[in-house]
């Protein structure tokens, strides 16, 4: 088989399954040429769109991305919430992003002794990180997150505050 850059930079895109921004798709596919893999990305975001699959390359904040259209993405919150973290420990995290950094002597009070479980999980998958913080953990969000959710840092909170009950529900579909 041939071996296309372009081909190699959808494999990039597709392996990682996060935004990523220029320099690293460069690095990760090899190619060195900025103008060309810019044109590269180009034609994928265009062959993509012309495609009437479920995927799409998305360009976001000056970083690429290969997603899922967002009308299969109920596909997928259904397959994720099943697989990965059940609800308490959703609702957990949930309450973690809104108060992003959030002290886990908090959390513990808000969600009970169980909630250690979910930090010790959510420190597991990635989504959170601890750091020392008197007699009690600071736990902050990870950038795995950000990408997982398809979120930008500073627009968290209005998105998580979508009514009376904080929830990771809108995270995905907006």
């Amino acid at each position: 088989m041939e071996d296309n850059p372009k081909h190699r930079v959808e494999a990039v895109l597709f392996t990682t399954g996060r935004f990523l921004t220029i320099d690293e798709i460069s690095k990760l596919a090899g190619i060195g040429s900025v103008g060309y893999l810019k044109q590269i990305l180009g034609e994928l975001k265009e062959e993509y769109g012309k495609k009437e699959g479920a995927l799409e390359v998305v360009f976001e904040n000056n970083r690429w991305k290969l997603n899922l259209r967002k009308e299969y993405i109920y596909l997928t919150e259904q397959l994720l919430s099943d697989a990965e973290l059940d609800k308490p420990t959703q609702e957990t995290l949930a309450i973690i992003a809104y108060r992003q950094p959030a002290i886990q002597a908090d959390i513990i009070g808000i969600r009970g002794n169980k909630a250690y479980d979910h930090v010790r999980k959510l420190k597991e998958e990635n989504f959170i990180v601890t750091e020392k913080f008197g007699r009690t953990r600071l736990l902050k969000l990870t950038p795995k997150f950000y990408d997982y959710f398809d979120v930008v840092e500073d627009k968290l909170k209005e998105r998580l505050d979508g009514g009376n009950e904080i929830s990771l529900e809108g995270l995905k579909t907006l």
